[in-house]
């Protein structure tokens, strides 16, 4: 029977790991000391208890564009988490960083997400603006460090320093010229107080590539899903720079291809492209840089992986075309509303009347109104899946509805 705990760890990440990525055996540690596995690495360690977290099996019914109830074929957060880890992964692998950190950082990234997409988020914000507002990444700090209650001896995860940092600080530091400690979400303020993530530096290269890796999968699939529910067609995407001349190059090489094949080819295809420019960009700025360690990379002024400028430009047309033709588009507008109402609904009377809460989150609550109780009611709510959320307003506001 081997033993989990052994002294002496065995060899779990490829040796031809680049100078600047980062290792398990050279890893910060975590908050709490926790013996190290000889059959598995820190950030494999990470990646697995992500995986079986309450948290990350909740984005199977969370919404990434569409609520959960409008179809089974469109992508949830789950699915989006997935589908980012195989992209970060790959670039990963093929830049010689760590592949367990990156595919960690990539399943993480959503897991503060509240239920109905971009609308729940932006609710809760208006919501809890007196109380110091929401942010989702704030809230996946707070998932990973204390909500999940799993381990005997911890609340949270006990994630390592670098999977921390990246959950964080992904999308560069949160401390500028322009921004202080004391802007930052309160949840982030005071966890840094405890476990400095040194949030004036930018983080992992792996982390880097897990964000870019982020919209390299939302902007395709989303445009994916936007033409298989009928919100735009093919011919509206010509003139789009990258998406267009690949659905034509597409339509000449298979003339006779149907529609959904023809949209999968052209996917995979932009998929492809932006992957393999990720790659190239970030492989000449390393060879530049010449960095020797992990800590090179944060130290830098700007990030080291990133698009080369022609696809930065690419990107921001496909975001532009995505934000008139799908997220602005009247179904999407009637569904937003809808979930707005919800959460502001939920929040208002859990917020003024906390005996309604269940009873392991009323005995965390404070009185009604108070700063305590509005923090407990948005983590009762953030955690929530788009059919809970649901079911919970109709316990609440239809009197004829059964309250459990």
């Amino acid at each position: 029977m081997i033993d989990e705990y052994a002294k002496e760890p065995v060899a779990t990440e490829r040796p031809s790991l680049a100078p600047y990525a980062c290792r398990s055996s050279q890893s910060r540690g975590r908050r709490f000391f926790e013996k190290e596995s000889i059959t598995r690495g820190s950030f494999q360690r990470d990646r697995d208890r992500i995986i079986h977290s309450a948290a990350f099996r909740r984005l199977e019914y969370k919404t990434q564009v569409f609520v959960n109830h409008e179809g089974d074929f469109f992508r949830t957060r789950l699915t989006h988490s997935l589908e980012v880890a195989q992209i970060a992964r790959s670039v990963c692998r093929c830049l010689g960083l760590n592949e367990d950190l990156g595919e960690a950082l990539a399943l993480a990234h959503d897991l503060g997400h509240p239920p109905f997409g971009h609308a729940g988020e932006d609710a809760l914000k208006e919501m809890l603006e007196p109380y110091g507002g929401f942010d989702h990444n704030a809230q996946s700090l707070r998932v990973v460090s204390q909500l999940e209650a799993r381990y005997a001896e911890f609340d949270g995860l006990n994630l390592t320093w670098e999977s921390l940092e990246g959950i964080v600080k992904h999308n560069g530091p949160l401390i500028t010229e322009d921004r202080s400690l004391s802007d930052l979400p309160a949840v982030i303020q005071k966890y840094n107080d405890i476990h400095n993530l040194e949030l004036d530096t930018f983080a992992s290269a792996e982390a880097q590539v897990a964000a870019i890796s982020d919209d390299i999968a939302y902007n395709n699939h989303d445009i994916d899903d936007g033409l298989r529910a009928g919100l735009f067609t093919i011919e509206d995407l010509i003139d789009v720079p990258l998406a267009g001349p690949i659905f034509f190059q597409v339509s000449k090489d298979y003339p006779e291809l149907d529609t959904s094949r023809t949209i999968h080819e052209a996917i995979r295809r932009m998929i492809g492209t932006m992957v393999n420019d990720l790659i190239s960009e970030t492989k000449l700025r390393l060879s530049k840089l010449k960095l020797e360690g992990s800590d090179d990379v944060r130290a830098m002024k700007f990030p080291v992986a990133e698009f080369s400028e022609s696809m930065r430009q690419n990107d921001v047309f496909l975001k532009s075309f995505l934000f008139e033709n799908m997220y602005k588009h009247y179904k999407l507008n009637r569904m937003t509303s809808k979930a707005r109402r919800v959460i502001k609904d939920l929040f208002r009377l859990l917020l003024n009347e906390p005996e309604c809460l269940p009873t392991d989150w009323r005995k965390l609550a404070g009185v009604a109104r108070s700063e305590k109780t509005a923090e407990i009611v948005a983590d009762f709510i953030a955690g929530m899946t788009d059919r809970y959320a649901l079911d919970e307003h109709k316990k609440l506001f239809d009197v004829q509805a059964r309250t459990s």
